[in-house]
């Protein structure tokens, strides 16, 4: 079961990328704040499809949850126009390793306190190295 969540995470990076590839040339055409808008509406149009059709009708309220965990309501808008600007400007391959140095860093931080409720996985030196290694993609790319 890991390796099909792998696999399936893995293919998710990969729709990322094309995102960034789509998101360039969309915001040259209608603008960056515009082309995350049309973005995040197809997505809440396609979410909200697949909530009428097979979310449980029983599920706690949206309105109870803490405001903590609505955060990703505004990490996304900004991760997307992050995209929509560095993309055309430094290429897909470089913006979305700059992206995965990023993740890499902040979700080590957060494993090791188990933050936002999340299982405790403490930093070791294989992690360590494993984000070392992502930096060090970011730099070879940079100078390439």
């Amino acid at each position: 079961m890991q390796i099909l969540l792998i696999l399936l995470v893995v293919a998710g990076g990969m729709g990322l990328s094309v995102e960034a590839g789509l998101l360039g040339p969309l915001g040259s055409e209608v603008g960056e704040l515009w082309a995350t808008f049309s973005i995040f509406g197809v997505g809440a149009a396609l979410t909200f499809l697949l909530m009428l059709f097979f979310s449980p009708r029983n599920s706690p309220s949206f309105f109870v949850q803490p405001p903590l965990l609505l955060l990703g309501g505004v990490l996304g808008p900004v991760y997307v126009v992050i995209l929509t600007l560095a993309a055309p400007a430094i290429g897909i391959a470089m913006t979305m390793i700059g992206i995965l140095a990023g993740q890499v860093f902040k979700s080590l931080i957060i494993d090791h306190y188990g933050l936002f409720g999340t299982a405790r996985r403490k930093i070791d030196v294989k992690r360590i190295i494993a984000l070392l290694f992502i930096v060090a993609a970011l730099v070879f790319m940079a100078k390439g």
